[in-house]
């Protein structure tokens, strides 16, 4: 099969190649799914289970890729819920080879059924975006109706999910970002937007709830912000300042099967909108990535 293969730490998307690749093998527990379409976190060159395994040993050449949408096409010993087949979605497992090829061997639980009026390419875009908000918002964020929230990068992939959700809970939500994203983040749901570059952040005064995907000075500030009894939610870990009279909460997104149908089914009734960017296919992968021009949304790569 085709995939896409990280060769050297040092190098990061740099090092990526486009090669022939064996097609893997379902194990226990496990099914092999035929992928149409992946997404991809460019930070992903940054994260430490890219290149090691759960034992911490060196598991280069790897696959990236975590999120997919496509077609169970085997199934491990053991395996039960899904069939061949059937179209699903959902998160490959952090330190195994993941969805950028044409197939993955990926544990049934990290998928859901993917409806058959939800595109692939849609499907690919919500499992790392969607869960994130999901469970930052809900679980560790823990928000309510009428409450305040601060999200970051709010026209990114995980900040317009964060900002749908956060409305749809009854939440008051302050955007942030470039002064280009502002019409973005506003359509997206964000009440009112702070320019990152150009607006005084402490200006918006004090928020129940920070969501972070930015961290370094942007973290520490906002960390200030945060009301008694408030909450500091992050994905690129805590930052040097903590809250003074509230908690402080970095959390790694794990795969979740009624959490990833409650998001589609957002979807499918137009509660919940994707913020999709640059679509490409296998062949022209790298050289997308590899691109100086920034990419807005999420990039998916279309295997099919």
């Amino acid at each position: 099969m085709k995939a896409i293969v990280v060769t050297d730490k040092t190098a990061g998307i740099a090092g990526m190649k486009l090669m022939e690749w064996p097609e893997p093998q379902a194990s226990i527990n496990d099914v092999v799914v035929q992928i149409y379409a992946s997404g991809f976190v460019s930070t992903e060159m940054e994260w430490p289970s890219t290149w090691v395994d759960r034992r911490g040993q060196n598991r280069t050449l790897s696959i990236p890729g975590h999120e997919l949408a496509g077609v169970v096409t085997a199934l491990g010993y053991g395996t039960t819920g899904l069939s061949v087949g059937q179209r699903v979605f959902g998160l490959a497992d952090w330190h195994r080879d993941g969805t950028l090829a044409e197939y993955v061997a990926i544990e049934a639980r990290n998928l859901a059924p993917l409806p058959g009026d939800v595109d692939f390419t849609v499907g690919a875009s919500l499992p790392i975006s969607g869960l994130a908000a999901w469970q930052g918002l809900f679980q560790h964020g823990r928000v309510q109706a009428g409450q305040s929230i601060l999200a970051h990068g709010a026209a990114g992939a995980v900040g317009a999910m964060v900002t749908q959700l956060a409305r749809e809970a009854g939440a008051y939500v302050i955007g942030t970002g470039r002064a280009a994203d502002r019409q973005t983040a506003l359509d997206f749901g964000a009440q009112e937007f702070i320019d990152l570059e150009h607006d005084t952040l402490e200006d918006i005064g004090g928020v129940d709830l920070v969501f972070d995907v930015i961290g370094g000075d942007i973290g520490k500030r906002s960390a200030r912000l945060i009301r008694a009894g408030g909450t500091l939610v992050s994905l690129v870990g805590l930052p040097e300042v903590r809250p003074d009279n509230g908690l402080a909460i970095d959390f790694v997104v794990e795969a979740d099967r009624t959490q990833l149908n409650e998001i589609v089914q957002r979807v499918r009734e137009g509660r919940l909108r994707t913020n999709i960017g640059t679509v490409s296919n296998l062949d022209n992968a790298v050289a997308v990535f590899n691109s100086t021009e920034r990419h807005k949304g999420k990039t998916i790569i279309r295997a099919l």
